[in-house]
Formats: C-alpha cells, sequence, structure tokens
C-alpha cells in the first residue's frame, strides 16, 4: 500500500483525550476502500479512483442502480485491485455500504475506508487517517472512525467536525494541521473504520435508506465505547447537498425535496431513541427547527420542500422507515415500513 511509511511520523496534537484502538499494528494495516456510486459523474469518479487508488489495498465499488452505459464504465475499470458489486436497483446508502464491508471483510482487510462517488481524497489522506490512528490509540478506549477534514469549494466551509456540549453543538476547529479531534461522529465519507470496530457494533441501519446513516453508527458506538476523531491534516474534497444557496453573502448548502425527506424523517425517528441522551436530541433538534424554518422560507420550489420534510417529520415520528413511495418522489422506491 502507497505511503504507509509516513503514517509514523511524530508530534500530532490530540485535542481531548487519545483512545487506544485495536490490535492490528497501523503499520501493517490492509486498507479496502468501498466507494458507493449512484448515477455518478463519470470526470469526478475517475478523478477520485486516480486518487485513492495509490492509498489503499484494494477496491470495491457498489453501484446502487445507475445506468447501463454508466455500469459498462464502470465494468471495464473493473481488474485484480478493483471489484464491481451491481445491486441493480438503488437500495440506499447504507445497503451499499453495508455490501461493500461485507466483501471487505470476505478480503481478510484491518480497516475500511468508506467513500461516495464525488469524494476526492487528497493524495495523503489515508496516510494521515492511519497516523491518526497510531497517535489516539494508546489510552484504552476503542476507535470507532477517523476521518478528515472536507472541503466544498461552493460553499464558506465552516469548520466540519461537530459534537455536542450540553446543549449546545459546536463545531470543532482546526488551529494546525497536527490537531486532532474528538467527535461524536463524522460523514460517512472519507471514514476509515477499524474492522474490529465494525464486528463489535454492526452494520449502518438499512432502515433509513439514505440521511443520518453515518450520525446514528457513530453515536451508536460512541455509545459502546467506540469514540470518533476528526483529523485536520487529512484532506478530501467533497460536495456537500445540491447547488448551495447564496444567503446574505453566504453560500449555503440545500438538498433536494427528496433529501429533505429522509433527513427530516431519520432525524425525527432517532429522537425517539431512548439509548440518545436527552441533550443531544435538544441540540440537534434545535438545529433542525432552524433548517426547517430556513428552507420552507428559502429554498425553491417552496411548497414542495415544506411538503417533504413535514411529512418526513411525521413519517419518522409514527417509525415509518425504507424507501419512499415511488408516485410520491420519483426513483424513490416503495413505501416506508412501519418500525417501532
Amino acid at each position: 500500500m502507497g505511503g504507509l511509511a509516513g503514517a509514523r511520523r511524530e508530534g500530532a496534537r490530540v485535542k481531548g483525550a487519545p483512545v487506544s484502538t485495536q490490535e492490528v499494528p497501523v503499520e501493517e494495516a490492509a486498507v479496502v476502500g468501498v466507494v458507493v456510486t449512484y448515477g455518478p459523474d463519470r470526470e469526478r469518479l475517475e478523478a477520485l479512483l486516480e486518487a485513492v487508488r495509490p492509498q489503499v489495498d484494494r477496491l470495491v465499488v457498489v453501484d446502487n442502480g445507475s445506468s447501463e452505459d454508466r455500469l459498462d464504465w464502470l465494468r471495464k475499470l473493473t481488474g485484480p485491485e478493483l471489484s464491481l458489486i451491481e445491486l441493480g436497483a438503488n437500495r440506499g446508502i447504507a445497503a451499499a455500504q453495508n455490501t461493500g464491508i461485507a466483501q471487505a471483510r470476505a478480503q481478510g482487510c484491518s480497516h475500511v475506508l468508506l467513500l461516495d462517488h464525488d469524494s476526492i481524497p487528497a493524495a495523503t489522506m489515508v496516510r494521515e487517517l492511519l497516523h491518526a490512528v497510531l497517535t489516539v490509540r494508546p489510552t484504552g478506549r476503542g476507535i470507532g472512525a477517523v476521518g478528515p477534514r472536507y472541503l466544498d469549494d461552493r460553499l464558506d466551509n465552516p469548520p466540519p467536525f461537530i459534537r455536542v456540549r450540553g446543549l449546545r453543538v459546536e463545531r470543532c476547529p482546526c488551529p494546525t494541521p497536527d490537531t486532532i479531534v474528538e467527535v461524536d461522529y463524522l460523514i460517512a465519507s472519507g471514514s476509515l473504520i477499524p474492522m474490529s470496530t465494525l464486528d463489535a457494533v454492526g452494520p449502518m441501519a438499512e432502515e433509513l435508506f439514505i440521511d443520518y446513516v453515518d450520525i446514528e453508527w457513530g453515536l451508536r458506538a460512541r455509545r459502546m465505547g467506540f469514540q470518533s476523531y476528526g483529523v485536520c491534516g487529512a484532506r478530501m474534497a467533497h460536495d456537500l447537498g445540491d447547488a448551495p444557496l447564496r444567503f446574505l453573502g453566504r453560500s449555503l448548502p440545500v438538498r433536494s425535496p427528496l433529501r429533505h425527506y429522509y433527513h427530516f424523517r431519520n432525524a425525527a425517528w432517532l429522537y425517539r431513541s431512548a439509548n440518545l441522551p436527552r441533550h443531544w436530541k435538544c441540540a440537534d433538534g434545535w438545529r433542525l427547527v432552524m433548517r426547517y424554518c430556513f428552507y420552507a422560507l428559502f429554498a425553491r420550489p417552496r411548497h414542495e420542500h415544506l411538503r417533504m420534510m413535514s411529512r418526513g417529520i411525521l413519517d419518522g415520528i409514527q417509525g415509518r422507515l425504507g424507501p419512499i413511495v415511488t408516485g410520491d418522489a420519483p426513483g424513490a422506491g416503495q413505501r416506508p415500513a412501519r418500525r417501532q
């Protein structure tokens, strides 16, 4: 695997309590990258594969129901170090990730690197993440995941790492490239997860389909004693949402009405859980209320965003999960199943 010698670099500064991790020596890590695709932009996916191939031992591309022409192109990329799994339909990000993780486990890897098709890691990203594992592992708790600082050149890029303290959501800055911060969760794309952690914590929650999947897994891992970390020295380009919305001179992320349905539904469902701390629900819930008001007023078409967000909240409260009705949201799948 390219560049692993650099994982021994000394002198990183850890903000908060560092943690020990699993039994595999980092310098002997075997990393399998799992890339989830769904109608990918060919040029951007080519850039992703070119950037990540030298950094991992093998790649598994899991396609979530792309068109036949995209699949024909993906099939031509396969070889000894890159395999393609075709799901045949959009089964959601969690199901695709679980499929890729199962393949990585069968290949005997020690760590899994999750990537979306619109993310492009910096040339040293995996090395920096592995170095973070080496840095934080000596103190006794398990490592959930380590993830990079992501940048979206369309946005203002506030500090990307988030944790809740009391009733306040903190965005954790990166004062130096060597800073490593404790976080409540990481976005899935770019996350490096020890396979032993995945074995202990379990798979991604497929019933969520998309949105809050990484948050639910990160909080579950933390509840089980596995701390996640944001690594300031690891960088990744990542598109957050669709075309940004300009508001008061700032560029803010905005998603489609369908994505807002899943976002608000899955958040509302998570708030029902007795396993999550009440202060976390209050802090995250307040952010959700603010987003609801903002997108209802400024995202277009307003009535469609309002309708889908409201329906998502209702379905989440009622425990209706899974893909949404095809007729209400093109390409989304079946009626959500009720889960108590």
